[in-house]
């Protein structure tokens, strides 16, 4: 998914500059309302996960491989805002250190995983979660159907920025099959490690994970409804 210099014609990719500029300047005042004893650590370690998980790329077949995007991971994990800030710095510690993904492509990566994917990501996890009964258990189950459906979203904004400003001789149709049909299946992967990732932590400590607080909350309510009726 890492875009390269030169993939986009300049004003496109200086358009996504602007346009990554402000969510993370949005992100970074958002942020505040997320962060507190429990998510602050916990935002450093999604980073240097996605940062991890990121180098492992994993085969869907005819030479084509993926790897992780982290965008629904980091969210459910530490909160949209908060986790667009720890996408973002991967990011740009990826362009500036180990050059995946091009300097000037830069801002078009961050629009494409940190708030494309991120965003879609985090959205149907939180429909999901207030269509369905708020259960501690359903959390990883519905972070990981974010997770799904935010890689093909991030594959089709990409799609989008290609049609307006690619560069590549490709054709566009092309593009799109392989872009949706290959990044489809990578989402399989990004989902069953989301489901993985998620579901580790809440066994272990769901009141660190952000998207578990709703559910937390109705859990308590419930306890206190019962303890209330016997006494």
């Amino acid at each position: 998914m890492h875009v390269p210099d030169g993939f986009l014609d300049a004003p496109t990719s200086v358009a996504t500059g602007v346009v990554a500029a402000a969510g993370v300047g949005l992100a970074l005042r958002k942020a505040r309302a997320e962060l507190d004893d429990r998510t602050a650590p916990m935002a450093g370690l999604v980073a240097t996960f996605v940062f991890a998980t990121q180098m492992l790329n994993f085969p869907v077949g005819l030479g084509t491989s993926g790897h992780l995007l982290g965008g629904a991971l980091a969210a459910v994990l530490v909160g949209p805002w908060t986790g667009i800030l720890s996408v973002s710095v991967v990011l740009l510690v990826q362009a500036l250190l180990l050059a995946d993904g091009g300097i000037t492509a830069l801002g078009t990566n961050i629009t494409l995983m940190s708030l494309v994917g991120l965003v879609v990501g985090w959205l149907v996890f939180r429909g999901l979660q207030r269509v369905l009964p708020k259960r501690v258990g359903l959390v990883p189950v519905l972070a990981a159907a974010g997770a799904f459906v935010s890689v093909p979203a991030a594959a089709l904004a990409f799609t989008g920025l290609y049609a307006v400003g690619g560069t590549a001789p490709i054709p566009l149709d092309t593009l799109a099959a392989a872009m949706l049909g290959w990044h489809t299946l990578i989402g399989v992967g990004e989902a069953v490690i989301t489901g993985l990732v998620v579901g580790s932590v809440v066994a272990v400590r769901p009141d660190l994970v952000y998207g578990a607080r709703p559910a937390l909350a109705v859990r308590t309510l419930e306890i206190r409804s019962d303890a209330g009726a016997s006494a």
